[in-house]
């Protein structure tokens, strides 16, 4: 357990519901999947934001020959998680809905909001982070910044097969 000196009111979620690329159709539904499972834990909300997929031109990274031009590529975006993050974060923090907030990112665009709450709300924020690459700002205005380590993933993850009202979720093959 990461946190075993806290209790855990309330787990919010935020993602985007992917566009499944060309090459792997099936990302939707594990997708689907994955939140369904994490539905099954109490407490638990899922926010969406968007995900964006367009077509843009690129320049080549290493031009070649004929090919010195811009190429076509899909580009994804997702949009709003991270703003939705920031306004449950300020909006709970300002209903004194927490003592303390834990937020599981290394999103760098979270360091003003994060500002904010332990600036003027005073409240204090745990950050752990699911990337080997340190941001220095958030680890300094976090009240704990830790890393989650591939042990503890490895602890964390679901059976391969949960039940939920609708039946039974499988873990597919693929994660």
């Amino acid at each position: 357990m990461l946190l075993p000196e806290h209790h855990v009111k309330k787990i919010k979620y935020f993602t985007s519901l992917i566009t499944p690329q060309p090459n792997d159709p099936q990302q939707l539904q594990r997708q689907l999947t994955y939140i369904r499972a994490l539905e099954t834990i109490p407490n638990l909300s899922v926010y969406y934001g968007q995900f964006r997929t367009h077509i843009v031109k690129r320049p080549l990274a290493h031009p070649t020959g004929s090919n010195t031009g811009m190429v076509e590529v899909l580009d994804t975006k997702e949009k709003g998680s991270d703003v939705n993050l920031a306004t449950h974060l300020l909006a709970d923090g300002f209903n004194k809905e927490y003592q303390i907030a834990v937020i599981v990112s290394n999103d760098s665009d979270l360091v003003e909001p994060i500002k904010f709450v332990t600036k003027q709300l005073h409240l204090p924020i745990g950050i752990l982070h699911p990337h080997k690459q340190f941001i220095r700002e958030l680890s300094r205005l976090a009240e704990f910044y830790r890393p989650i380590r591939e042990r503890t993933i490895k602890a964390s993850l679901f059976p391969p097969t949960l039940t939920d009202a609708n039946g039974t979720i499988t873990k597919p093959p693929s994660w």
